[in-house]
């Protein structure tokens, strides 16, 4: 069985692989080993999703990673995520942006900016009013779309992203996916 935590050579994404994506992934419903349950505080990371690629992230701590072992592959996921905000923070995030949101989710080590470690890097698909580093945020991850990706340019790479949420969205749209806003998982902060 392979380790996520061995950095290997990523393929490069072609204009052909680009075309040929399909629009929905994974069976009607979550298989084995789905759902994988992720817990931790929002951590701040490199940050470049929000300025360089018009896709800011939620970054999970890396304690969070082993939940993913049942997983041997990096590369990019879908399924829900919500953020917590904490009691003492103004009504405004808890009201409009901590509901269960559609999320798609990067793990791997990221070959076009050559990352040295694994990290999961989350997308709400959702626009938020503002950050919430270190607020807790939990996650099912339900399915995979597709394997970690090197890149020969940043346009490649925000297309596939762009390509990415598109069936993270179709795939959600499933009733075996659906009934998974209402998971348990999301009743109580981490903490």
């Amino acid at each position: 069985m392979a380790t996520l935590d061995v950095k290997r050579p990523a393929e490069v994404s072609t204009v052909s692989f680009r075309e040929e994506r399909p629009q929905i992934v994974g069976p009607d419903e979550p298989e084995a080993p789905f759902p994988i349950l992720l817990a931790g505080p929002v951590q701040r990371g490199f940050g470049r999703g929000g300025k360089d690629l018009g896709c800011p992230t939620a970054n999970l701590p890396d304690e969070s990673l082993p939940a993913m072992s049942s997983v041997t592959q990096t590369g990019v996921y879908y399924g829900y995520a919500r953020v917590y905000c904490p009691g003492h923070e103004g009504a405004s995030l808890c009201d409009k942006d901590s509901k269960v949101l559609p999320m798609v989710m990067s793990l791997g080590w990221n070959p076009f900016y050559k990352n040295e470690r694994m990290t999961a890097e989350i997308h709400l698909l959702h626009e938020f009013e503002k950050d919430f580093y270190g607020y807790d945020m939990k996650a099912l991850v339900l399915g995979y779309i597709r394997p970690e990706l090197d890149y020969t340019s940043r346009e490649s790479l925000v297309e596939d992203i762009n390509t990415d949420k598109r069936v993270a969205l179709n795939s959600l749209a499933r009733p075996g996916y659906e009934q998974f806003m209402t998971d348990p998982h999301f009743g109580n902060p981490t903490k």
